[in-house]
């Protein structure tokens, strides 16, 4: 994939299609990336991320306090926001 993460520019996009504060979305993403951090990588050195499992490990954690369906939202944002950027894809 190509492109180049803007933080700035993905916070602000999350945040005007979720109405999330930033904090939450900051705080998801941080959560998101330690799950990433600690997947395994295939032959290919992908890392495949199954979308519940990240779901249910944020809500999981204890200084997470928003429901499910906010979670979820701020993921897909971000998803759609790497996907347009072209830093990201999903798998067949």
């Amino acid at each position: 994939m190509s492109g180049q993460l803007n933080e700035q520019e993905l916070l602000a996009y999350i945040v005007d299609k979720t109405k999330a504060d930033s904090k939450s979305v900051q705080l998801v993403l941080k959560h998101e990336q330690a799950f990433i951090n600690n997947a395994a990588e295939n032959a290919k050195g992908d890392v495949d991320i199954d979308s519940d499992e990240l779901l249910d490990y944020i809500l999981s954690r204890p200084d997470v306090k928003l429901d499910e369906l906010t979670v979820d939202s701020i993921l897909e944002a971000e998803m759609d926001y790497m996907m347009k950027n072209g830093m990201a894809g999903y798998l067949d």
